[in-house]
């Protein structure tokens, strides 16, 4: 029997991760040995896991399908992985597919928990693929309509999937608004109008917010009309957050709403399972324009690195940042 060795990113403690080497078990019959491609930095929720914000009462939502160990640390974390069928079912052997597995360049999972990428969606896009799923739950949460004036708050990765989305909308007109002028020229690629937040058009029918920030979420607020909705996107994790309340918040009588992918959506939920949710995320990548949201590749050995980085600073400027493998 050949022993299989893998190396795997681990946060060891709090704002420390490093590569280690484990021994995987042979695939089983209804199993699949995977060759890691790249995977993807989720850069709000793993920069939360790699600071150690998760909340004590989330340690057993916030677990990923294929986590090891529990939070705080060690663990390991993530769930963006693209890689080729290695060993496993013959419809399966050779098939590029993605999986919810953390960074690690070969591991053995059911056959069940892989999907297979769609001919047009190429693997170095497919890691846009969990991000582009929570995009399509927010909208679905959302409930835009034809016509509808949408301000988006926030230009991170999910924030520019949820306006590039709306934005094919017939008759919405689709704002996205951020701090910082970077974001514009990637809207721009997008077919995306743009503003800083003192230039965003108000009177939003419809405001979705995925900044991360207190102040984002008040410049949402701001932006809505009379009896609009925010439908809040971000996670804060343990960070407090000011809601601005006061003002006109009563008076206009605004509609303040969660969204999270964990659950698919309540208008959706009675048809649609996680599966076809999924497998509409995943023919949704088959434009090229998307490729604009991947600013930034890395080599698997300076992930370490790379996740330190990414969590020192809530401003950095990269979108999706892709890990690939050798």
């Amino acid at each position: 029997m050949t022993e299989i060795l893998a190396q795997a990113c681990w946060l060891t403690e709090p704002g420390h991760a490093e590569l280690r080497t484990e021994n995987l078990p042979e695939p089983g019959p209804d199993q699949v040995l995977v060759r890691t491609l790249h995977s993807g930095i989720s850069r709000g929720t793993e920069t939360l896991v790699f600071r150690g914000e998760v909340p004590s009462s989330e340690f057993d939502r916030m677990r990923a399908p294929f986590q090891a160990g529990d939070f705080p640390a060690p663990v390991k974390y993530g769930y963006t992985s693209v890689g080729r069928v290695e060993q496993g079912p013959a419809h399966l052997m050779g098939q590029t597919v993605f999986c919810l597995y953390p960074h690690q360049t070969h591991y053995v999972v059911p056959a069940t928990a892989v999907h297979v990428l769609p001919p047009s969606v190429p693997p170095t896009r497919a890691v846009l693929a969990a991000n582009m799923e929570t995009a399509v739950n927010a909208l679905w949460d959302a409930g835009p309509r034809v016509g509808d004036r949408i301000a988006v708050v926030g230009g991170g990765t999910v924030g520019l999937l949820v306006a590039w989305l709306a934005a094919r909308m017939p008759g919405c007109q689709v704002q996205l608004v951020d701090t910082q002028e970077a974001r514009r020229p990637v809207a721009k690629q997008l077919h995306v109008d743009f503003a800083l937040p003192d230039a965003a058009r108000d009177e939003a029918d419809l405001v979705i917010h995925a900044s991360g920030q207190s102040a984002g979420l008040a410049t949402a607020l701001n932006l809505a009309a009379f009896e609009a909705t925010v439908l809040e996107l971000s996670w804060y994790g343990e960070r407090p957050v000011n809601v601005p309340l006061g003002g006109a918040f009563h008076s206009r009588r605004l509609t303040l709403k969660s969204s999270q992918v964990g659950q698919v959506a309540t208008a959706q939920r009675a048809r649609w399972s996680h599966l076809r949710r999924f497998e509409l995320a995943l023919s949704l990548l088959s434009d090229p324009v998307l490729d604009a949201l991947i600013t930034n590749a890395s080599p698997f050995a300076d992930l370490p690195e790379v996740l330190a980085r990414l969590s020192a600073s809530r401003l950095d400027a990269t979108l999706c940042h892709r890990i690939d493998y050798p």
